[in-house]
């Protein structure tokens, strides 16, 4: 794993005297195309994770496609309810909590934000469609005993228009699976999804922007995050619920905080302390308070060995200064 030469350890140091409650301390886990083994398990072990955001996945077409395909021989055999389901055994046997967060895909990545229909007659095959995804992953949940279950990820606005519809959905997979549920909200939506009243979490993918600075130190990170805190926390108050980010993460890359949603393959410059100082601010910030309920780093791959690196700018802490950040950070908390 690469050293760390250039990151600050005081963080080691803070104060931790008062009794913080545990968190849900996780790694979003990449499906393969290929079963998961008891080696590739132990590298979520090693960073002090407790628990695993598992994420089958359907795929539209395009923003206009009213039918998700789902569970076929032509996806990786993680992204599939065969697949995820071996995944969750083999975490279970070690002792890892689930969350099964199945996701849609549109073609070329485009933001499933956008998935809109333009007529009548679309909206109720992609209801219909939605709902044979989710409930099949629901039943899943149910019957591998999963800790949460994420009923979407991501889609403003199919649910800004069609909000009667998720409501209905809603009561549907409580009569199927029984434990507790979240919804992974957009950072720019969570504030207008109509339904936290009736899920046990309020989901956010924290993708923030914080600082335009080209690597910001872990305060300026933490100055950013002010007000987000302030308007996620009177949030947390209204509805009585603990937030938990569905999603957190940054890239490996200079500018990390800008724009952190960003997933393109860019040609920015590699900051691996960019990446390690935004993970410190966003674990300092949150991890100690009451109202926050943990989080899932955005992301974890199976083949640990050929995975992130310091010539890799993409997201995943592995193999990176982040990783032991993240790992001091998880056995703290």
């Amino acid at each position: 794993m690469y050293r760390i030469g250039f990151v600050f350890l005081c963080f080691l140091q803070f104060s931790c005297s008062s009794q913080v409650e545990t968190k849900l301390n996780g790694v979003s886990f990449v499906g393969s195309r290929n079963p998961a083994t008891q080696e590739h398990i132990e590298t979520v072990l090693r960073v002090n994770a407790e628990c695993a955001a598992i994420m089958p996945f359907g795929f539209i077409r395009d923003v206009n496609t009213p039918t998700i395909a789902f569970d076929t021989d032509r996806q990786w055999f993680g992204e599939t309810k065969t697949g995820a389901g071996q995944y969750i055994t083999l975490m279970h046997e070690n002792e890892l909590e689930i969350m099964l967060k199945p996701q849609l895909w549109l073609r070329g990545g485009v933001f499933t934000g956008a998935l809109k229909m333009e007529t009548e007659e679309n909206w109720k095959v992609l209801e219909k469609s939605y709902e044979d995804f989710i409930l099949n992953y629901a039943h899943l949940a149910e019957e591998a005993n999963v800790a949460l279950f994420c009923i979407g990820t991501e889609l403003e606005q199919f649910i800004k228009n069609r909000p009667e519809y998720w409501i209905a959905l809603i009561k549907k997979i409580k009569t199927i699976y029984k434990g507790k549920l979240t919804y992974a909200a957009n950072w720019d939506e969570y504030g207008r999804t109509p339904f936290w009243n009736e899920l046990d979490y309020i989901g956010i993918d924290a993708y923030f922007p914080l600082s335009k600075e080209r690597v910001p130190t872990v305060d300026q990170f933490r100055a950013g995050w002010q007000s987000h805190k302030t308007k996620i926390k009177t949030l947390s108050d209204q509805y009585n619920k603990k937030i938990l980010f569905t999603e957190y993460g940054y890239r490996s890359m200079e500018y990390t905080g800008e724009k952190p949603w960003l997933a393109d393959r860019n040609q920015t410059k590699i900051s691996l302390e960019g990446q390690a100082n935004a993970t410190e601010a966003i674990l300092k910030e949150f991890w100690q308070e009451d109202w926050f309920a943990g989080g899932f780093i955005w992301k974890w791959f199976m083949d640990y060995g050929k995975s992130g690196g310091e010539d890799d700018n993409r997201f995943t802490p592995q193999n990176k200064p982040a990783e032991e950040v993240l790992r001091v950070y998880y056995e703290t908390f």
